[in-house]
């Protein structure tokens, strides 16, 4: 198994990369959600000719504005994306038995749809891989303040989890996406700044955090969907 490197607060985003994917001895892949931080780190595996996959999952209720961004990145760097989907059987029981919006009705509710619709394919999308790469920063919310620039990922078979831009700013990311004219979701400048389902993201209102447009009907400590288990 793979040991944890030691990376000193003050390293660039390039450099934390670089280090977790030798650290993987073996693939890697980036979990895309195409939210600018994705963007950033797909910009800058590229420049650098990094070894870094791309994964992205289909929930089945994305918006229109994300599939924009990821044939814009498709394009742009003739990027293959490696798309996963929910079991068709698991959706179909879920939406029969509970209806479209039981997300809304519980706590429960809504982490068994992002089991159904994210974190079984996630597991599936992280088999053979030695390691993955998030665009988590920690200024994003509460649920986010202790990560680690490169992690045991316990959940999914101990592989190394790498969060380049752990120490950047939402400020920082936009402007690198600025200065390189890289493709950002249109939504952003209707004020959203967490993107993930169309029914369970919205706006967010002037003091709020990042996420706060992320399932606003539920506590602040409460905003996972699981695929980011610690």
């Amino acid at each position: 198994m793979s040991t944890l490197p030691t990376i000193q607060s003050g390293a660039t985003p390039l450099e934390i990369l670089r280090i977790g994917i030798d650290a993987a001895q073996g693939p890697v892949s980036l979990a895309c959600s195409f939210s600018p931080e994705d963007v950033v780190l797909i910009d800058l595996a590229h420049e650098a000719g990094l070894p870094m996959g791309v994964f992205a999952i289909d929930t089945g209720r994305l918006n229109e504005e994300t599939y924009e961004v990821s044939e814009a990145l498709a394009e742009r760097y003739r990027l293959k994306i490696d798309w996963y989907f929910p079991r068709h059987e698991a959706v179909e029981r879920l939406e029969r038995e509970k209806g479209l919006f039981s997300f809304r009705e519980s706590l429960e509710n809504r982490h068994e749809c992002c089991r159904v619709r994210k974190v079984e394919p996630l597991s599936r999308a992280l088999k053979g891989l030695a390691g993955w790469v998030t665009g988590m920063r920690r200024d994003q919310g509460v649920t986010r303040g202790e990560l680690a620039f490169v992690e045991r990922d316990e959940t999914n078979g101990g592989i190394l989890k790498i969060n380049p831009l752990l120490e950047w700013t939402e400020e920082q990311v936009l402007a690198y996406t600025k200065e390189r004219g890289l493709p950002v979701n249109r939504l952003l400048s209707q004020g959203y700044r967490s993107i993930g389902c169309a029914p369970c993201t919205r706006a967010v209102k002037p003091g709020e955090d990042a996420r706060a447009g992320r399932w606003w009907w539920e506590n602040p400590e409460n905003k996972e969907c699981g695929l980011h288990r610690r």
